[in-house]
C-alpha cells in the first residue's frame, strides 16, 4: 500500500439511514444536474467581482485593491465554513440544507445588486462565502444516491463541472452584463439564477437523509497520518493562491498591460472560458498529479510572460493559454483527494474545498497587496511564484511517495 493511500482515520461514523436514496434514473440525473448548477451559481457569485472590480470602485469609491476584498472575504468564509457546515449539517436532510445554501446566496446577491455602500455589498458577500463553502462540500458526495452505481464516476464529473464552468465561463458571462448594464445587473442576474437553481432544487432533488456523521476532530487526523491528503491540500493552496493573485486583477492586467480597450475584456474573458472548459476535459483523460505538475510549470511561465509583455497580439495568445492551462485545475485536485483517501472522501473533499477558499481569499488579498504596493503587473509576477513552488512541491511529494513504495 503506498502511502498515498494509507488507511484514512475513522473521520466518520455511520447513521441509520440508507446508502441511496431511491430514486428514478431521469429524476436522478436532474437532480444531479440541478446540483451541478447549484454549484455553477455559487462559484460565478464568488468570482463575480473579478470581471467588476474597476466599475465597482468608481461607483463605490474605493481602489482596486481595495474592491478585490468582494473575493477575498466570501473566500475566507467559505474556506472556514466547508468543514463546519459539512459537520453542523450532519443529522439534516441534505436537501434541506442544499436548497437553505442556495437561497442564502440568492438573497444575498440581491442585496448586494442595491448596496449604497461598499460596506453594505462586502457584508453580502460575506453571505455568499457561507453558502459556497457549505453546499461545495457537501454536493461532492451525493452523485452516489442519485444514480445507479455504473454512472456514479460520470455524475461526479459532472457535479464538479460547475466549478470550472464557473470559473471559466460565469466570470467573462458576469463581465459582459456589467458592460450592458451595470455592475448591479451582473448581481441581480446572479441572484435570480440562484432564485432559478432553488426551484429546480425543490423540485428534482429527493429526501436525502444524513449517512455519516463526521467528527469535527478527526479532521487534522487526516491531514496528519495521510501523506497524500496533505500534499494535495498544499498544492491546492499554492496553484489556486497563485491563480487568483493574477485572475482577480485580470482586467487592470490587460488593460494597463497589453494595452487592450475596456470594451473588450468581456469578448476576452469570454475566450478564456472557452479555452478553460476544453481545458477541463482534457485534464479528465490523465493523472492527477502529471496534470497538476504541466499546469503549474505552464502557468509559472506565463502569468510571468504576461505581466512583462506588452501589446494586444501577446496579451490575447497568453490570456488563451492561461485559460486552456487553469481549466484542468479542479478536476485533477478533486481526483488526486480522492484516490489519496478513497475511504474518507467526504473528509479530505471538505479539506480541499477548504483550503481551496481561502486560497482564492489569500490570492485576491496578495494581488491586492501587490497592486497598490506597486503595480498591475506585479499581481501575475506574485502568481507566477506562488505557481512556481507548486510545481516544486508536486515533484518533491510524488518523489517522496515514491521512496516510501520502495
Amino acid at each position: 500500500m503506498t502511502a498515498d493511500a494509507a488507511p484514512a482515520p475513522d473521520t466518520t461514523t455511520p447513521a441509520p439511514a440508507p446508502a441511496r436514496a431511491p430514486v428514478p434514473t431521469w429524476k436522478g440525473w436532474g437532480a444531479v444536474c440541478a446540483v451541478a448548477l447549484g454549484i455553477f451559481c455559487l462559484i460565478t457569485s464568488e468570482l463575480l467581482p473579478v470581471g467588476l472590480l474597476t466599475p465597482v470602485g468608481a461607483d463605490l469609491g474605493v481602489s482596486d485593491g481595495v474592491a478585490g476584498l468582494m473575493v477575498t472575504v466570501p473566500g475566507l468564509v467559505a474556506g472556514v465554513c466547508a468543514p463546519v457546515v459539512t459537520v453542523g449539517a450532519g443529522r439534516l436532510d441534505r436537501r434541506t440544507v442544499l436548497c437553505a445554501l442556495i437561497a442564502l446566496m440568492a438573497g444575498a446577491n440581491l442585496v448586494a445588486a442595491l448596496a449604497p455602500s461598499f460596506a453594505m455589498l462586502l457584508a453580502a458577500r460575506l453571505l455568499v462565502g457561507v453558502g459556497v463553502g457549505g453546499f461545495w462540500a457537501i454536493a461532492g458526495g451525493l452523485a452516489v444516491r442519485l444514480v445507479p452505481e455504473r454512472h456514479v464516476g460520470r455524475a461526479t464529473a459532472l457535479v464538479f463541472g460547475g466549478v470550472p464552468t464557473a470559473s471559466v465561463l460565469g466570470v467573462p458571462a458576469g463581465t459582459l452584463l456589467g458592460e450592458l448594464g451595470s455592475w448591479r445587473t451582473a448581481f441581480a442576474a446572479v441572484g435570480g439564477l440562484g432564485l432559478a437553481t432553488l426551484a429546480a432544487l425543490l423540485l428534482l432533488l429527493p429526501p436525502l437523509p444524513p449517512t455519516r456523521h463526521i467528527a469535527l476532530r478527526r479532521l487534522p487526523a487526516l491531514l496528519r497520518e495521510n501523506r497524500g491528503v496533505r500534499a494535495g491540500v498544499a498544492v491546492t493552496f499554492l496553484v489556486v493562491t497563485g491563480q487568483f493573485a493574477a485572475y482577480t486583477f485580470v482586467r487592470p492586467i490587460l488593460q494597463d498591460v497589453s494595452g487592450i480597450d475596456a470594451g473588450f475584456v468581456s469578448t476576452l474573458l469570454l475566450g478564456y472560458g472557452v479555452a478553460g472548459v476544453a481545458g477541463n476535459f482534457l485534464a479528465g483523460t490523465r493523472g492527477a498529479r502529471r496534470t497538476l505538475l504541466a499546469v503549474s510549470t505552464c502557468l509559472t511561465l506565463v502569468l510571468g510572460l504576461i505581466a512583462v509583455l506588452p501589446g494586444v497580439v501577446a496579451g490575447t495568445v497568453l490570456l488563451l493559454v492561461w485559460g486552456l492551462v487553469y481549466g484542468g485545475v479542479s478536476v485533477s485536485l478533486q481526483t488526486w483527494m480522492t484516490e489519496a483517501a478513497p475511504d474518507a472522501a467526504e473528509a479530505a473533499s471538505s479539506l480541499m474545498v477548504a483550503m481551496f477558499n481561502l486560497a482564492i481569499a489569500a490570492g485576491a488579498l496578495a494581488g491586492g497587496l501587490a497592486v497598490d504596493g506597486l503595480s498591475a503587473p506585479a499581481a501575475p509576477l506574485t502568481g507566477a511564484c506562488l505557481m512556481c513552488l507548486a510545481a516544486v512541491t508536486v515533484v518533491v511529494t510524488s518523489r517522496a511517495g515514491a521512496a516510501v513504495d520502495r
